[in-house]
């Protein structure tokens, strides 16, 4: 979590709007979450936070002890203790990470003698024996969910993003990083954390999560498509921000995009398909990962909601959105906007295409 996770800070490189260094964070993951100031009509699904527990993927001994840490407060649910406690330790209770983070939710000393609950007995018993162990996995459930209460409050609101990602981002990195960077801050570690616990709730609801690129429906009326289409479209004329933008909404980007709220061409692409699944599919951040998942289509059998690739400097480093009629929109470049062009324009005809269909 904070103490031990922020001192791993990749260095972002980008090349066109796709965030090419957040690809090497990807590895065995299929999703990445990406930071966002989202606005407030607009903010990621919060389906995130309810459901019961699927017992049958957690440890019998610390069943009960999960869904009484659940009810600490409406924001935290059993389901997101499981998925975080799993992605913290993968359930050991012993756990101790190389920069000293400990147990089952891998507080680090100093976090710990703040927060730590004396919650129950080293032999399991649900008696406190009067000290909060870290290695106690009832002390260590009841001080995560007491913890991740007090940052919903602190970060739950920034910049009207979803209040989980931003909770997990402020577990991660820190409350400070959320509130610098408006959102879940553009650390690759961070990202990956919030993605990969995002989409490991729906195996502790009971569901399983979206295969890689597909939708799952939800999100309200029409085709999974058009939907897509529909998500895209209420961001035209929003500014471009390179390396800005997510699930929530438009997000403040770094480097040339350090001053603009906006989208980048993966980060529009991976909204728009977040919202038509109804919360359930998070695309990888990055255009070049974005093409290779989901079902390959041809240009003939183009349907409106497919996305399309672009090759403009020796990788797939652009991306769009077929809304129909030969017209796609997509967020095309510094200083630009988001907007609607024609797939048959010399620029883009011109180049190398890959078609992806999802939903």
């Amino acid at each position: 979590m904070d103490g031990h996770t922020a001192q791993a800070r990749s260095t972002l490189l980008v090349t066109g709007c796709a965030v090419v260094g957040l690809v090497m964070s990807l590895v065995a993951l299929s999703v990445l979450g990406a930071a966002g100031n989202g606005q407030s009509d607009d903010a990621a699904p919060t389906g995130f936070v309810g459901g019961t527990l699927s017992a049958g993927h957690v440890p019998s001994e610390y069943v009960s002890w999960i869904e009484k840490a659940a009810r600490t407060c409406p924001e935290v649910s059993a389901p997101l203790i499981a998925a975080q406690m799993e992605q913290e330790s993968g359930w050991k209770p012993d756990a101790v990470s190389p920069v000293g983070a400990q147990g089952l939710s891998q507080f680090m000393p100093g976090t710990w003698a703040t927060w730590g609950v004396d919650a129950a007995g080293k032999d399991g018993s649900p008696q406190p024996d009067g000290k909060a162990d870290p290695f106690t996995p009832g002390d260590a459930i009841m001080t995560q969910a007491r913890y991740d209460c007090w940052l919903v409050g602190k970060v739950g609101k920034t910049k009207a993003g979803d209040p989980t990602r931003l909770m997990l981002a402020a577990y991660n990195a820190g409350p400070g990083a959320v509130e610098q960077y408006g959102g879940v801050p553009p650390y690759p570690e961070t990202q990956t954390y919030v993605a990969t616990i995002t989409q490991a709730m729906a195996k502790y609801t009971g569901g399983e999560p979206a295969d890689e690129g597909e939708g799952a429906g939800g999100g309200g009326g029409g085709g999974f498509g058009e939907r897509v289409v529909e998500a895209a479209k209420k961001w035209l004329g929003t500014p471009y921000s390179w390396g800005g933008g997510g699930p929530e909404g438009p997000g403040r980007g770094f480097a040339q995009g350090a001053n603009t709220v906006g989208f980048d061409c993966s980060s529009l692409v991976q909204y728009a398909v977040y919202h038509a699944s109804g919360g359930r599919s998070i695309l990888p951040r990055v255009s070049q990962r974005q093409v290779t998942v989901g079902r390959g289509v041809s240009r003939d059998d183009l349907r409106t909601g497919d996305v399309i690739g672009f090759n403009l400097n020796g990788s797939f480093d652009h991306i769009g959105i077929y809304i129909g009629g030969g017209q796609f929109i997509h967020a095309p470049k510094t200083g630009d906007v988001v907007k609607i062009s024609n797939l048959d324009e010399p620029y883009y005809a011109s180049k190398a295409q890959k078609m992806r269909r999802f939903g």
